[in-house]
């Protein structure tokens, strides 16, 4: 009984500690998620919008700043298929972006093929090493 008490209480500490992969994220569909709730304070994701580009989906948002300093932000879009799979997931890569105080930005991408039927936009804080 211990021991199961000691393993859960570690999963526990080390749930807590892990860094979320995205403060925000704000999908095609209308969703929009916190996964940390004092970035949301400083940042926002909205006007998602997807258009055909010939036969592939392109997605774009606005990502805001709600306070007066700068920010250095990343961002990255992950496409689906209509059953829900991600499309070339490692292949989209986090991208960079500095917003000054209280600047908003458009951001655009489009799917990397004629699968995608929706995305999510997800939106972090970049940390230098």
């Amino acid at each position: 009984m211990k021991k199961i008490v000691l393993v859960l209480a570690s999963a526990l500490i080390f749930t807590a500690c892990a860094q979320h992969t995205a403060g925000v994220m704000g999908s095609s569909t209308g969703e929009v998620r916190v996964d940390n709730s004092s970035f949301a304070r400083e940042v926002g994701v909205e006007q998602l919008k997807a258009r055909q580009q010939g036969d592939l989906l392109q997605g774009s948002g606005v990502i805001m700043s709600k306070v007066s300093t700068d920010l250095r932000l990343q961002y990255k879009f992950t496409w689906y298929d209509i059953n829900g799979f991600t499309l070339e997931d490692e292949a989209s890569p986090w991208k960079s972006l500095k917003l000054h105080g209280m600047q908003r930005m458009q951001v655009m991408a489009v799917a990397p093929n004629a699968n995608a039927v929706r995305y999510e936009l997800y939106v972090r804080k970049a940390f230098s090493n």
